[in-house]
């Protein structure tokens, strides 16, 4: 499987452009029923909004769907979905809602609008890349945590756990691709005293 960027959760993120309020939404999703439901939920409880534009890729079948939801055609939900597009986020689902403040935006400004709550709710979302990756364990000394923590964020391995006691234990996920590299690094900085426990392989956030 190719590794390929999504978003992590669920959420949302606002900006107020002459007077009109826009929340950008997003969220996960796996297929379009998903999708669709999301879009259904954010109308329900912004139901009085004047519009809730919506976009949607999916990375099963290059899935593409978008609605402009009453505004202009291709000033609302071109524009984003244009932006997860060029972002190469897929299995995503994005919800422009739009309070009008009286004062026309034109189009140009509605395609800038759009734009930006697209792109504020992916950060909201918190992107990330999905790859194979191999899971691994490690035991250091507190003398050695920092040094340690310092390695893996060089190796942009991804920490899952962390236990304290005699010695701290941490549980992390990298790339594939990476893990040779950062067993090399470990030993040589540690003179031979830590190595790395394989547990498994599996896809996830890398």
């Amino acid at each position: 499987m190719q590794e390929y960027k999504t978003v992590e959760n669920e959420a949302s993120d606002f900006f107020i452009e002459k007077k009109s309020r826009f929340i950008g939404y997003v969220c996960p999703v796996k297929t379009a029923g998903e999708a669709q439901e999301f879009i259904n939920k954010i109308k329900s409880k912004h139901w009085d909004a004047t519009h809730n534009v919506s976009a949607f890729v999916l990375r099963e079948n290059n899935i593409q769907r978008c609605s402009d939801d009453g505004e202009p055609s291709g000033t609302a939900g071109v524009p984003v979905l244009d932006v997860i597009l060029k972002a190469g986020i897929v299995d995503v689902c994005v919800v422009a809602t739009r309070y009008f403040g009286g004062t026309l935006l034109g189009a140009g400004g509605l395609v800038r609008a759009y734009s930006h709550t697209s792109k504020i709710a992916l950060e909201a979302g918190n992107i990330i890349t999905m790859a194979q990756c191999g899971i691994f364990e490690t035991t250091v000394e507190y003398g050695f945590y920092e040094r340690m923590n310092i390695l893996l964020s060089e190796f942009g391995a991804n920490i899952i756990n962390t236990e304290f006691a005699d010695s701290v234990k941490i549980t992390f996920s990298i790339k594939e691709t990476m893990q040779i590299a950062l067993d090399e690094k470990l030993k040589d900085i540690s003179n031979g005293k830590y190595n790395l426990k394989y547990i498994k392989s599996e896809f996830s956030k890398a």
